[in-house]
């Protein structure tokens, strides 16, 4: 999936829930936030990801019983969608032409006449 996220962008959270973690991780499903960094991140237990950092969050360090030592890490940029404000401009975009995509010509139709 591709994500075309950039600072200052505002985000809603779509998935809150963290597997196997019993220390609130402080994001909310529905909720809205502003992004203050975006970018690729490498955690030695979780693999290369690419992640953003919130305004309204500072992580601070993760020396936790269940931390890992990262010092206010990221979270999954998966987790998280732009928020859209006009949803009827957003769907008339997937139905534009793209400038890739031939142009079918519309046929007239005629309207049978009832005698």
């Amino acid at each position: 999936m591709s994500y075309d996220f950039h600072v200052g962008q505002k985000v809603v959270c779509i998935n809150d829930t963290f597997k196997h973690v019993s220390i609130d991780q402080l994001i909310r499903k529905g909720e809205i936030y502003t992004i203050r960094w975006v970018g690729e991140y490498t955690h030695y237990v979780d693999g290369t990801f690419i992640g953003v950092k919130l305004a309204e969050i500072h992580r601070g360090n993760d020396d936790g019983p269940e931390g890992y030592g990262a010092a206010d890490m990221p979270y999954r940029a998966t987790r998280f969608r732009p928020l859209v404000k006009d949803k009827i401009a957003s769907l008339r975009k997937l139905l534009a032409p793209t400038p890739d995509a031939p142009v079918e010509p519309k046929e007239k139709v005629k309207k049978k006449e009832k005698v």
